[in-house]
């Protein structure tokens, strides 16, 4: 099973294809990349910041420590770029089942359902 890149989406960014960062070298936002099975419909949201190294600068301190995991840190505004790239990690990802794909993709991003357990039915004996 093979997954692809369906679409790219922020709650931060009205526009993706046409923005223009205040501080093209320092910022941040929200993305939604939104993946699909090759073979079928539907779709499942990972989210990332999207950052710049400066923007980690000034918003961390030389004390801390940063994880890279659920952070695309490029350094400069390139949206056809930035979709290029993930078109390319995304399409590439496969595995046995849905749930293998899922995994894997949740290495770039947090997957919606991560830490997901349903809800236990307190009316069941």
């Amino acid at each position: 099973m093979h997954a692809v890149l369906r679409r790219l989406h922020s709650p931060d960014v009205h526009d993706l294809e046409r923005h223009i960062p205040d501080e093209p070298d320092s910022f941040s936002f929200l993305l939604q990349i939104l993946v699909g099975p090759s073979d079928g419909p539907g779709e499942e949201s990972f989210d990332v910041i999207v950052c710049t190294p400066r923007w980690l600068l000034e918003n961390h301190s030389v004390d801390e420590i940063v994880m890279g995991k659920d952070r695309l840190i490029v350094f400069k505004y390139d949206y056809l770029h930035m979709k290029e790239f993930l078109t390319k990690v995304v399409n590439r990802i496969e595995g046995a089942t849905w749930e293998d794909v899922v995994n894997r993709i949740g290495r770039l991003g947090r997957w919606e359902f991560e830490d997901y357990t349903p809800k236990q039915d307190i009316n069941r004996h």
